[in-house]
Formats: structure tokens, C-alpha cells, sequence
């Protein structure tokens, strides 16, 4: 049985998080490990040094009274953080979803994700810190996508039922990864697939496409195929706007941070600005 991690905090995004584990979930028959990580800032004991020039006697009052409130403020955070947990838990059993577990972390959120051992990590575009301003990402989706060892699915602000998935191949050890992925997961076995190539070498393309075609086919499903010219963000963008997809997938960050620094990055633009989830491969 595989193993899925749904990572949850308190913001608008977690509640989509959890329909779309749980869509993966009972399809898969996977099990479903539940984590809330508490940044060192929210847990911190140590007190914030606000006493400036106050005499020595008040500042240890200060110093002593600040502690309290910090060390109170960590207990109200794991509190909180726990409550998440077992609602989500609760959640997540009330869609028919067995095999639930939670785990509160205490640390930065990619020791999280470095640690933990499931085969696909589910996650919101955003977190309850992330300015909801249009385009803009959490802070730590980038880092995670990076840094994760597994696939990782990010969940669209809403769930809404997936019959339709883009894959968008451009041939390369990726988008290989994710025909193969594609081809085993219970998953991806009644969805409609249609796989796009970006490319001006029409044939190339066309003969990498068919590759993939052929290894689908040969797990049962009937995917279609084509060929755009244009830039990958563009053509994907257009693609997904105008088919009616529900799920794109797609290889994550392909080329180096200096290269997406100047030229930019095919998974940030699209992380940004596609409103379905994503399920991106590395």
C-alpha cells in the first residue's frame, strides 16, 4: 500500500487539500499521513528583547514577563496546531478515506519534507501567511517543489471533480517520470489523458509524444496527442484555459536556478497562474 502526505495548515487551502487526498486516497486505497508543522518562530520560548534602555530592574521584569507570554503563546500553537490535525483526520475518514494518521512537526518545513517517506505529497498553492494577492505563491511552495523527493500535487483553492488531465511532455527524465507514474497509478485509470508537446521540432516531438502514447496504451488508456509551437508557459496556459481540463501534469523545475532567474521558470509561471491542481514530477 502506498502512502500519501497531505500537508495542512489553518489556511483557506487545507479544506481543498483534503478533498483532493481523499479523492487520490479511496481511488488508490492508499494510506494517508495528515502533518501540521509549527515554524521554530511559533514555538520559540525565547523571549523578544523589546526593553531598549529600561533600567536594569524592569528590563529582568520585562525580560521574565515576555518569556511567559512566548512560552504561552508556543502551548496555544500546538494546541491549535493539534485541533487542525483531528479535524482534518475526522475529515478526511468522513469521505471514506481508512488508514489515517497525524503528525504535528516542530522545525522548518522542508526537514518535513525531507523526512517522511510517502509517495506523493499534496499540498495548497498557498498558506495562512501567503499574501492572496492574484499570482502570488506561498513562500514555501517553491522550496518544497525543489526539495521533495516525491511528487507533489498542489491543490487549487476548491475542489472540483477531475475527469480531464493535461500532460504537458517535453521528453525529458520528468516528463518521463510522470508517463511511467501515469501508467501504474490507480489514480489516472478512468481519466480522459491528452498529452501536449510545446515545441517548433514538430517531428521530434511528435515521435517522443508517441513513445509516451505507446506506454499509456499499454496500461489501458487511449490518450490523444499534439503538437504546439510557442513558448511552453503560453501554449500550456492557452491549453488549459481553453480544454476544460481538471488536472495538468507536468516535470518540475527542468533547468537550473540561473537559467529560470533570467529566462524565468515553466513551473513557477505555472504554479502561479493555473487555477487546477498540478501534479508536478522532478
Amino acid at each position: 500500500m502506498s502512502k500519501l502526505a497531505a500537508l495542512i495548515d489553518a489556511s483557506t487551502y487545507s479544506k481543498s487539500v483534503l478533498d483532493h487526498t481523499a479523492w487520490i486516497a479511496t481511488k488508490s486505497e492508499n494510506s494517508v499521513e495528515v502533518l501540521h508543522v509549527l515554524g521554530r518562530r511559533e514555538t520559540s520560548a525565547t523571549p523578544t528583547n523589546l526593553s531598549g534602555n529600561i533600567t536594569l530592574g524592569a528590563r529582568t521584569a520585562l525580560l521574565e514577563e515576555l518569556a511567559k507570554l512566548d512560552g504561552e503563546r508556543a502551548k496555544l500553537a500546538q494546541t491549535h496546531g493539534r485541533l487542525l490535525l483531528d479535524e482534518a483526520k475526522a475529515a478526511l475518514e468522513a469521505q471514506g478515506v481508512q488508514n489515517v494518521t497525524t503528525r504535528l512537526r516542530l522545525g522548518d518545513i522542508l526537514d518535513t519534507i525531507t523526512d517522511t517517506d510517502a509517495d506523493l505529497l499534496i499540498l495548497g498553492k498557498r498558506g495562512e501567511a501567503a499574501d492572496f494577492a492574484k499570482l502570488h505563491l506561498g513562500s514555501n511552495l517553491e522550496r518544497i517543489v525543489r526539495s521533495a523527493k516525491t511528487p507533489v500535487f498542489v491543490a487549487s483553492r476548491a475542489f472540483q471533480p477531475i475527469k480531464k488531465c493535461l500532460i504537458a511532455f517535453d521528453g525529458g527524465p520528468s516528463a518521463l517520470k510522470a508517463i511511467d507514474h501515469i501508467s501504474r497509478s490507480p489514480t489516472f485509470a478512468d481519466l480522459e489523458l491528452h498529452l501536449l508537446s510545446a515545441s517548433t521540432n514538430q517531428a521530434s516531438a511528435q515521435a517522443g509524444l508517441e513513445k509516451a502514447k505507446a506506454t499509456l496504451a499499454a496500461a489501458g488508456h487511449t490518450p490523444t496527442i499534439a503538437v504546439t509551437p510557442g513558448e511552453p508557459a503560453a501554449v500550456i496556459t492557452d491549453a488549459v484555459e481553453q480544454g476544460g481540463f481538471d488536472l495538468l501534469v507536468m516535470g518540475a523545475y527542468g533547468h537550473s536556478r540561473i537559467r529560470n532567474l533570467f529566462i524565468g521558470s515553466t513551473t513557477s509561471e505555472m504554479m502561479r497562474s493555473c487555477k487546477i491542481p498540478i501534479c508536478l514530477f522532478r
